[in-house]
Order: C-alpha cells, then structure tokens, then sequence
C-alpha cells in the first residue's frame, strides 16, 4: 500500500468499478471543458460559412473535415510525445495550441469583410484545433489507462468519451445561442478562454510515468491496429455527417431545431456509455461492436428517411448509443493488439482511423449534399456503419500472438 506508483497504476485489478471512475474524474471533467471548446462552433461554422462568407456546401465540408485531416496528420507526434515524455504534457500543450486556435477564429472574424483571407484564417485556426485535440484526446486516453491498468482500457475510452460528447451535445446549443447573441466574435472568444478553465484542472494532477521497453515504429503499430482502426472509421461517419451537416439539412427541409440534434446525439452516447460502458472489457470488443454498427445504422436511415424533426431527434439518438460502445468496442480490440510500451502511439493511431473518416467524409458528403441534397449524406453514413458489420465478424478471430 505504501508503494505509491503501483497504486496509481494498478489501482483496479481487483477494486470496485467506482476505484476506476474516481481516479479518472479529474481526467473526464478536464476532457469535457476543454472539448466543449470544440462544440462550441459545430453547428454554427456552416452557417458562419455559408452566411457571413457566403461560400457554398463543399466549403463548409473543407472546413468541417480540415480539422480532423490535421488531427491526422498530428497522431504519430501525439503519441510519440505520451510515449517517451509523458502523457499530461501531451495534454496541456492541447489545451494552449486550443487557446491560440481561438485566437485565429478572433483574427478570421476581424477579416470577416474580406472573405478570402477570413477564410484563410479560419482554416488556419481549425487546423491548429485539430492537433490541440489530438494530444488531448491521446493523452488523456493514455493518461487514464496508466492510472488504472489496460485491463480497464474499454472503461477509460467508454468515459472519456462521454466527457467529449457530452461537451458536443452541449456545447452545440450553447453555440448557437452564443452566436445569436453575440455573433461568431463570441464564440471565437469563448474559445480562446475555455481551453485555460481545464488547464486550472489538469495542472494540479499527477502525471504516471511512460512505460519502458522497445517501443514499435508508429507504421508498425498503424499495422496492428489496422483492423479495428477501419471498424472505427467506417462508424464514425455518421457522426461526422451530423456534425457538419445537419444545420443545413434541418434547413433545406424547413424544419427548426438542428441545434438539438447534437443534444440527442449527446444523450444516446451518453446513456449507452453509463450503462453498459464495461461490456467490451467484459464481452470482447468485437461482440460488442457487431450489435452496436447496426443500431447506428438505422439511426442514420431514420434521420434520412424521417419526415419530421421528431423522427430526425430518433435516429440521432440511435446514432449516439449505436456510436458510443463502437468506439470502445473497437478500440479494447486494438489495444490488445500492442505492447504496453508503445500504448500512447496504439492510442494515436487507432484515433487517426476517426480522423481518416472525418476529413474524408466531409468534402465526401459536400459534393453528395451538391448533388443530391443534404438528406443523403446520412444514407451514406448508415451504408458506412452497416459496412462495420464485416470488420466485426473479422475482429472475432483470435488476434495473432
């Protein structure tokens, strides 16, 4: 007991699922203030593009999916810097490269008369935002398996995710009411300031110390992960056609109310995550994953095929809970996959296959909504998660040793 290192890093291999939760908290709550920051604009920078600077649909994909291409191209650095200096200052140098990317969205918004060079420094700006989430995501998913044993890997992922999608679900609607209120001067500015209140948490933590050993070359561990990294993928396009899409599909139908999509959304992954976030540590992630990619499925065809809001807020939800555990679910599967030594690039490089999703999905989905009008992205993301399926009855085959 009196070995403070063992007890930091082992704390759960016999203790309560509550021993687990306790040590993360810090680590959740920092997550969810700082990607709150991310929120914050999702629903509003389609319309501050198509808008204020009067660009069209596969502008707003650009700038929608140039966030998570750089979150991309950022992975193989993110895990290096957890793996050999440690993950917490992986993730307080997220936080400040937040910070600075809010200052680009204030510098973007002074442009906002000239909409080239506006744009110029918006994409700037989300660029800059997709390596802060970078190292906070890695670090923080490596942070909490160093606290509480990779035998809880599926619990860490399972609640640092609710802290970032419970940070998208409200923060979308506090954005638009920020934006109605104060304009997107207002939401560039809370961006600047939130990254710095989850400083003031993160700061005081303890960091754990990087595991010794040989550690794999990243393209190695890109190998290994490749599997449940294209699971991951093909799930998480259905939430990217949410997020950059469904202001201006609730708008082409009419309808009132996007906002709140993100909330059901935010509700379905959280409610799926609180009670059943322990089955991929308990069932296998490819079980899991297998229900999970159908349930989503058919919530991206009832938000495509739905004739009213209400019907939309239902296949949302269904695309929350179906998303929530694949996420985990996929990523329990990957982590076994790698030496303990190499777990922060494991972490980096199962997290790039969601950006791969992302940054291609957008512009993908953008010249789709061109053509054949905004309703069809989310027939796309559902045929994306059905194609799940087959990367989960692969995954059930035992990995090689």
């Amino acid at each position: 007991m009196s070995n403070v290192s063992t007890a930091e890093a082992l704390p759960a291999a016999h203790g309560p699922v509550r021993s687990v939760f306790a040590q993360l908290l810090p680590l959740v709550l920092a997550v969810f203030i700082g990607f709150f920051m991310v929120g914050l604009p999702m629903p509003v920078l389609p319309l501050y593009v198509t808008g204020t600077l009067a660009m069209g649909a596969l502008v707003v994909g650009v700038v929608a999916g140039l966030q998570f291409a750089a979150a991309l191209l950022s992975r193989a650095y993110s895990g290096a810097l957890v793996d050999r200096r440690g993950a917490r200052r992986a993730v307080v140098t997220g936080f400040l490269l937040g910070a600075a990317a809010g200052l680009l969205y204030v510098l973007a918004e002074a442009l906002s008369a000239r909409p080239q060079a506006a744009l110029t420094a918006l994409l700037a700006g989300r660029a800059l935002m997709g390596c802060a989430e970078s190292l906070i995501a890695t670090g923080a998913l490596s942070w909490g398996v160093g606290r509480v044993g990779p035998q809880n890997a599926g619990r860490v992922m399972a609640w640092v995710g609710v802290a970032i999608y419970a940070a998208y679900a409200l923060g979308a609607p506090a954005g638009m009411r920020l934006y109605d209120a104060a304009g997107f001067a207002g939401i560039a500015w809370a961006t600047v300031l939130i990254p710095l209140a989850a400083l003031a948490v993160v700061l005081p933590q303890a960091g754990v110390a990087a595991v010794g050993g040989m550690r794999t070359p990243f393209y190695r561990v890109l190998g290994l992960v490749l599997l449940p990294g294209m699971g991951l993928a093909l799930t998480s396009v259905g939430f990217g056609v949410i997020t950059a899409f469904v202001s201006l599909f609730f708008a082409e139908r009419g309808w009132e109310g996007a906002a709140w999509m993100f909330s059901a959304f935010g509700v379905g992954f959280i409610l799926a995550r609180v009670f059943f976030a322990g089955l991929p540590d308990k069932l296998g992630g490819a079980r899991v994953a297998l229900v999970c990619v159908v349930v989503e499925a058919v919530g991206q065809w009832l938000i495509w095929s739905g004739a009213t809001p209400m019907w939309a807020y239902g296949g949302a939800l269904l695309t929350g809970a179906g998303y929530s555990l694949a996420f985990p679910a996929f990523g329990v599967e990957a982590v076994r996959r790698v030496p303990a030594a190499s777990r922060g690039a494991a972490m980096g490089a199962y997290v790039a296959f969601l950006d791969v999703a992302l940054g291609i999905s957008g512009p993908v989905a953008g010249w789709l909504a061109a053509g054949q009008g905004y309703g069809a992205v989310y027939l796309m993301g559902g045929a994306c998660a059905l194609a799940a399926v087959l990367v989960a009855v692969a995954l059930r085959r035992p990995a090689r040793p």
